[in-house]
């Protein structure tokens, strides 16, 4: 076995002989084609497939993950196919290559249909098996550390598609070792002016940092040992991305800022994290509004923790998570510590189905989104933070941060969407446009003669309930300003008329052809004037003169003249006719009465 391998397996050692000689065959395959080979930096070739490898076996992943990422990029590189690997290395391992292969010769660029198409090309590639992510994550976060030696602009690129994309995901999965360091390695390429600021304040406050986290780490575990609770104390200035994120919600400096200092408990069990929560705002008194339970109602990805904010020495803020052992791990491996090796058995059988990300992602493709509507679910609705609210019975929805009741009802159903007419959080009457809160109960409000408007397509934050509303207008209301799709009914408007529609609102006609402001002017139908109109473009109904209208199938309510000769045309006029009337302004009513 050649020196590097074994110096691999001596840093792992809980690999099985059969699992190491899977690994080693393809290492010997590698440095029997690629050995003598360099990449256009000059580094040796296999340096960096073996890097991603160390980078997962930090996260316990299996044999052929690691065997995978010493192969990825050799059905391009040697021109095999997926056949000639599954005849060396197994079915298991070629199908991994080569799902890792099609997704390295996708360029995702983020302002283009064709980048657009690319990442819905690459999530697709991955749903199948989550190795296939995870090997393309080690790759991405070894790229991004040994980013230098490419020209400045090619760094950006790389540095914007990873916080776009790469970064997005690696916290979707709970990953927060890989999410943290793809972020601040990002920024680093993305903003070094702001890199470099950050990391000198950061480096400048070190000395005061230490000695204030030292004080608070010791009233935490002399309170814990009185209690007889066994804790483990770690302490850290937060990333430079955090901070980052920090300074452009508050917009001040890095040094204008106080809570960039975040304390981390380990309990032994999940009664313990809360035993020390109480014993924390004893000693501290709790920021209002920063407490956030993440065991009893645990983040999509499985992450879980206690969060608070307490105000520590000289009225300085210090965030702090408690969590259990297990708690840790999970957070930060996130779905890789499903692989963790249990002595005796195989490792367990890593099921996408249990994963929020996946479980969307598998969702998204069911959809017909275009490529631009695609590429905004990915970022907004799959890759961006969540919410978690309830339903009345008590079932969780979980939704993107800065999701509206709109959202909420077309995530229960789309017929729930489209007949919503308001919406109540936690028993209030809230604004459809008003983004809800985590663990809101809200319930949404019906009716059955409501319907999709642009009012509500504005007010939508999901690409899923924009999509869905769009659809509708573009089916039944063509003068909403979307593309108008074809239609056979026969009070279809004609454009050419200059008369512009609004719901339940007569056209406005041209000035000098009013004698009074018609813009004001709605159909009465019997008390009330909410409803859905149209005015048929084949008699081109106006005031004063008799109207009749009909009940059309999905369109609303369609005016004609009295006496049109299309309404003998229409099937079945005679059960879906409705008596209407113009209703007037105060001033025309008035002027009316007085000219009888």
């Amino acid at each position: 076995m050649n020196g590097k391998i074994e110096e691999f397996f001596s840093a792992f050692p809980w690999y099985t002989d059969e699992e190491r000689a899977l690994v080693a065959s393809a290492w010997d395959f590698m440095a029997e084609h690629k050995g003598d080979s360099a990449r256009s930096d000059g580094e040796p070739f296999l340096d960096h497939p073996l890097r991603v490898a160390t980078i997962l076996a930090n996260l316990n992943l299996d044999a052929e993950s690691l065997a995978c990422a010493l192969l990825h990029g050799t059905m391009e590189e040697l021109g095999l196919n997926e056949a000639e690997l599954a005849e060396r290395f197994g079915p298991v391992v070629a199908a991994l290559v080569a799902g890792t292969s099609k997704i390295s010769a996708l360029k995702t660029g983020k302002k283009t249909l064709h980048g657009a198409e690319s990442v819905r090309r690459m999530f697709f590639a991955m749903i199948g098996d989550l190795r296939i992510i995870m090997i393309r994550l080690a790759d991405r976060l070894d790229r991004m550390r040994h980013l230098k030696g490419y020209p400045e602009e090619t760094q950006r690129a790389i540095a914007q598609e990873t916080i776009d994309i790469w970064a997005p995901l690696a916290n979707r999965l709970g990953i927060s070792s890989i999410k943290d360091e793809l972020e601040d390695l990002s920024l680093k390429y993305i903003n070094r002016e702001v890199f470099d600021h950050i990391k000198s304040i950061v480096a400048a406050k070190k000395g005061e940092r230490a000695g204030f986290l030292e004080r608070a780490e010791s009233e935490i575990r002399d309170a814990a040992a009185a209690a007889g609770i066994r804790i483990s104390v770690k302490s850290r200035a937060k990333h430079f991305w955090s901070i980052y994120q920090k300074m452009k919600k508050r917009n001040k400096a890095a040094d204008e800022l106080y809570d960039l200092l975040a304390m981390r408990i380990l309990c032994d069990t999940p009664n313990e994290c809360y035993a020390v929560l109480g014993m924390v705002h004893t000693i501290w008194k709790p920021l209002e509004g920063r407490f956030k339970d993440y065991v009893a109602m645990p983040k999509a990805n499985g992450y879980r923790s206690l969060h608070t904010t307490v105000m520590c020495f000289g009225g300085k803020p210090l965030e702090i998570q408690i969590r259990t052992h297990e708690m840790h791990r999970v957070a930060e491996n996130g779905i890789a510590s499903h692989w963790l090796y249990k002595k005796g058995t195989n490792r367990d059988h890593v099921s996408a189905e249990g994963v929020s990300v996946i479980n969307r992602l598998r969702e998204a493709s069911t959809d017909q989104f275009s490529d631009e509507e695609f590429l905004a679910r990915i970022r907004s609705d799959i890759l961006g933070d969540s919410i978690y609210v309830f339903t009345p019975m008590g079932d969780v929805i979980e939704l993107p941060e800065g999701s509206t009741a709109i959202d909420f009802a077309y995530a229960i159903h789309t017929a729930v969407g489209e007949k919503i007419v308001g919406a109540k959080a936690d028993g209030s009457i809230i604004p459809l446009s008003q983004p809800l809160k985590n663990t809101q109960v809200v319930e949404v409000i019906t009716h059955p003669q409501a319907h999709p408007t642009t009012n509500q397509y504005n007010n939508a934050h999901t690409a899923r309930a924009r999509q869905k509303i769009r659809a509708w207008l573009q089916a039944n209301e063509p003068q909403s300003g979307f593309e108008k799709k074809e239609t056979h009914e026969i009070e279809k408007t004609v454009p050419h008329t200059g008369l512009a529609h609004h719901k339940g609102q007569l056209p406005r006609a041209e000035e000098e052809e009013r004698p009074f402001d018609a813009a004001v002017l709605k159909i009465r139908v019997g008390d009330t004037t909410n409803f859905l109109i149209k005015f048929a473009a084949c008699c081109a109904p106006t005031p004063p003169d008799p109207i009749l209208g009909y009940v059309s199938r999905g369109r609303g309510i369609i005016i004609h003249r009295q006496g049109c000769p299309n309404l003998a045309r229409i099937p079945e006029i005679e059960k879906r006719n409705i008596p209407v009337e113009w209703e007037l302004p105060p001033e025309e009513k008035e002027k009316r009465k007085g000219k009888k």
